[in-house]
């Protein structure tokens, strides 16, 4: 939303998936797009936290983190 000094406002919502009690693997196909590929989730993989984007091309899954929209 714009405000009075037309700054430009965004909302960032982020869902935590990973807890001690839930740990939620995915391989590189079954990553889930967030929001219609507008958002993103974060991935804890082998080679390092990575986004989902970066986790396909690379064609290598993990552990989801987080969502981010």
């Amino acid at each position: 939303t714009k405000t009075r000094k037309g700054i430009y406002r965004t909302r960032t919502f982020l869902k935590r998936i990973n807890q001690p009690s839930l740990q939620i693997y995915a391989n590189y196909q079954g990553i889930c797009k967030v929001l219609s590929g507008m958002g993103i989730a974060i991935l804890s993989t082998f080679r390092g936290i990575m986004t989902d984007r970066e986790a396909q091309l690379n064609r290598i899954g993990g552990e989801v983190l987080c969502y981010i929209w």
